[in-house]
């Protein structure tokens, strides 16, 4: 009988039971089993221990890397806490599945490619976009040419303000990276995934009255083809979630709405208009109090890092490395937007230059 692989998850809170529900739905398929859960929230860490009844819990990630050694261990804690229990855990010999952004700094960043080559342990970050049916499809279409050359790409990602969380850690810029850092990163990272680094970009921005940019345009070069992201945390705590894509090619345009039902839309040049059908899994749940309910990609990453695991393959879709380019562009960007908002010189074009050291510059096609 094949052994149970062993997991730990840091973080009970929104995204944290995102990651538990979906490893209890993986629980037979992957045979893996939660041993320890940890958060310092009372209400929350009783939530995590209703899904898996015989998990110890504890008050601290830190106290549970402590006292437990799980095969992987799930960091779903506030972004500033990524780094140090990430290399905490690799440390132990532990995998790791980091949610993003997974550093928010150049000098975490190398903390943590530093540690992974030291221990040699597998790391994924959860830039949940490239486990998106919809967002693979895209990718798909614009790898195998099906619709000619991609002429322009447009993404949206749209959310109210964000008020939940850990003493509101989300709206302290450098705990979060705010909006650019913890909404427009999925975006950004799709690209880099999709078409690669970009030449250059332009960033244009407004801010909340504290000063904290809340909402950013980005134009990029990728040659021939017109790329912007827009993501935005708005002045309101009410409007609806609704992350969106419209990718024109020579024959056809591919519109994603993730307000619809269905979501994908393609149309023809000539004419008409197609629902592709999209491999995935239908798994749902209102319970976890964000602005999520759909759990299917994060049941499809978290599936496919356990596989990675029992196979001891390369992690190929969104390895450290990747999420740490992801997150210095993110922050290259974030300067960017202060320098708009704030009218000072250098606002522009502002041209990727400096790279991590360990890092290459390919894109990862899985």
């Amino acid at each position: 009988m094949e052994k149970k692989l062993k997991a730990a998850l840091l973080g009970c809170g929104g995204m944290g039971m995102s990651h538990n529900l979906s490893l209890k739905a993986l629980e037979e398929e992957m045979k893996v089993e939660v041993i320890a859960i940890a958060d310092c929230r009372k209400e929350f860490l009783e939530k995590g221990a209703a899904v898996w009844p015989d998990a110890r819990a504890y008050e601290t990630g830190m106290e549970l890397l402590e006292k437990e050694k799980p095969d992987f261990v799930h960091i779903c804690l506030p972004s500033y806490l990524h780094t140090d229990h990430a290399v905490v855990a690799m440390a132990k010999g532990c995998h790791v599945f980091v949610e993003k952004p997974v550093c928010l700094t150049k000098e975490e960043g190398r903390r943590l490619l530093a540690a992974q080559k030291e221990t040699g342990v597998k790391a994924m970050v959860g830039q949940v976009l490239r486990s998106f049916p919809e967002y693979r499809y895209l990718k798909k279409v614009y790898e195998d040419g099906s619709l000619g050359k991609l002429k322009s790409l447009v993404m949206q990602r749209i959310s109210a303000r964000v008020d939940w969380g850990f003493e509101n850690w989300f709206q302290e810029e450098e705990k979060s990276g705010g909006v650019v850092m913890d909404l427009h990163i999925h975006d950004l990272d799709f690209l880099r995934y999709m078409l690669g680094e970009p030449d250059s970009f332009e960033v244009k921005a407004t801010a909340y009255e504290t000063g904290m940019i809340n909402h950013v345009a980005v134009a990029y070069e990728y040659g021939q083809a017109f790329v912007t992201a827009e993501a935005i945390w708005d002045e309101s705590p009410s409007l609806e979630f609704a992350p969106s894509f419209r990718a024109g090619f020579e024959e056809g345009t591919v519109s994603f709405d993730g307000t619809k039902t269905p979501s994908l839309t393609l149309f023809r040049k000539e004419g008409g208009k197609e629902y592709p059908k999209l491999e995935g899994k239908e798994l749902r749940d209102t319970s976890m109090g964000i602005n999520i309910s759909d759990l299917g990609p994060y049941y499809l990453e978290i599936r496919y890092f356990i596989e990675c695991l029992r196979e001891n393959r390369e992690i190929g879709r969104a390895p450290l490395e990747e999420g740490v380019k992801s997150a210095l562009l993110a922050r290259e960007e974030l300067e960017a937007a202060r320098k708009y908002v704030d009218g000072k010189a250098g606002r522009g074009l502002h041209k990727k230059k400096e790279r991590v050291e360990g890092m290459d510059d390919g894109r990862h096609c899985v």
